[in-house]
């Protein structure tokens, strides 16, 4: 019997932010609860840092440069880009929804244009911003409940849980779940947080202390490290944590909104206990989701994936928010995946994996074929139990390919980078600025220690910019099919 499927990815959020998987300042029981009852991959990386690549990568199993989706702020979806998983499964007898964002292309001033995506149930919201005449489901559904979206979102005290757009992603998604059908049904469940701006409901961010926060990872170091990549593409400069750098250029909620968050606090603990609210918010929802499963009688025949796009500096190295830097909490993300009975449960598995890893494991779990050409690799030999998943992929890649558009980040010109990193060492290459980095990630896995320049590193060094470059050559389009010798 081929699964439902309830696929959530939440927006910007970073690998460390799960209470089971380690970080005791979050409360997380429910996400907590799909890691106890399925199978979670530890070391997951983003195929870009930014939502419309990384999105048009894990959708397609191909890398972003190959779907040509490079970056953020596009017209359109390309028409000859690979098939979205969506639409496969689609075609071979799902239901399929979207809630929430899709983000493929441009959604600047417009609801961003669909392309075949597979969806038969449809209710959009890019981000909790009501500046569309028409066509915006999130804010059609506050107006139902007397409330203005614009309004709401003026408040230092953050849209109430109630009218919250996680909420009303799972509202719509047991919607969803509960309609009668005769096939099996996926849920593309895209919840806006916890994206900028850090202004959670306040009833939720009451619950987290700022003062008991962990606080970044962050030295003096980093402020000359930054300093040196500043003409690299990114939304903040590099500052102290007591008062990073959160007022980049970014579309603000509605007009009116102050430009600082959470009435001007800008230092990194009450930021990461804002960040901390909005996941407990998603965790409450996904309570709410997962006893929908249960009082439809469904669970037990429906495979939950949660994960998320990309990842959020929030302070790490006197940086918030994101762009064309590769460190840990920008390109890190959870990724979790459960099916009762069908898979393992409570293990988690180290070994390196990619978002690309999602559609085909997708497709092997409906009983569909993985295309050749897919540059990701199916998961279900980790998670039936076959494989210990302590090695999976030798290498890890992420890219970033002039994606956010300058007027939107600090630098003065587009940039380029790509990472790699094995189970030891991580490289980055920013291509054109003679500018890279390369971590021990054994010996320094806060990422502080930049080994570029090391002559003792240098084979290391040559042996990742290699395999760089060959990945970025094997998984290139090669255009039309060939269909002769001639």
């Amino acid at each position: 019997m081929r699964p439902n499927i309830l696929w959530i990815c939440t927006d910007q959020q970073r690998y460390d932010t799960i209470g089971a998987l380690g970080n005791p300042h979050v409360s997380t029981p429910n996400i907590d609860r799909l890691v106890s009852t399925g199978v979670a991959f530890t070391n997951t990386y983003c195929q870009s840092p930014i939502c419309t690549p990384s999105r048009a990568s894990f959708l397609t199993g191909m890398y972003p440069s190959r779907v040509h989706v490079n970056g953020n702020g596009n017209e359109f979806f390309p028409p000859d880009a690979p098939p979205l998983i969506t639409k496969t499964l689609a075609d071979s007898g799902y239901d399929c929804g979207l809630i929430g964002k899709l983000h493929l292309a441009s959604a600047f001033g417009r609801i961003e244009p669909r392309t075949t995506d597979g969806y038969r149930y449809w209710q959009y919201s890019h981000a909790p911003r009501d500046d569309w005449e028409t066509g915006h489901d999130y804010a059609d559904w506050v107006r139902s409940k007397g409330e203005s979206l614009k309004e709401l979102t003026l408040s230092l005290d953050g849209v109430p849980a109630e009218f919250h757009q996680t909420t009303w992603c799972s509202e719509k998604t047991m919607q969803f779940i509960r309609q009668e059908r005769k096939c099996p049904w996926l849920a593309s469940v895209n919840i806006y947080d916890p994206h900028p701006q850090f202004n959670p409901p306040k009833t939720y961010r009451d619950q987290f202390d700022p003062e008991q926060m962990p606080g970044p990872l962050f030295k003096e170091s980093d402020l000359m490290q930054q300093e040196k990549l500043a003409g690299i593409d990114f939304q903040s400069r590099g500052r102290h944590p007591d008062e990073l750098d959160i007022k980049s250029p970014i579309i603000p909620l509605s007009p009116g909104v102050p430009e600082t968050d959470l009435a001007g606090k800008r230092d990194a603990k009450t930021l990461q206990a804002a960040y901390y609210a909005m996941i407990k918010l998603i965790d409450d929802q996904m309570g709410r989701l997962l006893d929908c499963l249960e009082e439809t009688g469904q669970l037990d025949n429906t495979l939950i994936l949660f994960m998320s796009d990309h990842g959020e500096m929030l302070g790490d190295h006197g940086l918030i928010q994101k762009g064309c830097r590769f460190y840990e909490g920008m390109v890190r993300v959870p990724l979790i995946i459960s099916w009762p009975g069908k898979f393992k449960e409570g293990v988690q598995c180290s070994g390196l994996t990619e978002l690309v890893d999602v559609a085909p494991t997708l497709l092997e779990a409906t009983g569909l074929s993985v295309p050749a050409e897919m540059h990701g690799s199916s998961l279900m030999p980790y998670l039936v139990g076959e494989e210990n998943g302590e090695q999976i992929r030798e290498y890890a890649r992420c890219e970033y390919y002039s994606a956010l558009d300058s007027s939107f980040c600090h630098a003065q010109d587009d940039s380029y980078a790509t990472m790699i990193r094995d189970e030891r060492y991580k490289l980055v290459l920013y291509h054109g600025h003679n500018l890279g980095e390369l971590y021990d990630l054994l010996e320094d896995p806060d990422e502080f220690n930049n080994l570029w320049e090391e002559q003792t590193c240098a084979e290391t060094k040559m042996r990742l910019l290699i395999k760089s470059f060959d990945i970025s050559m094997q998984s290139m389009d090669w255009g039309p099919r060939r269909i002769g010798p001639m």
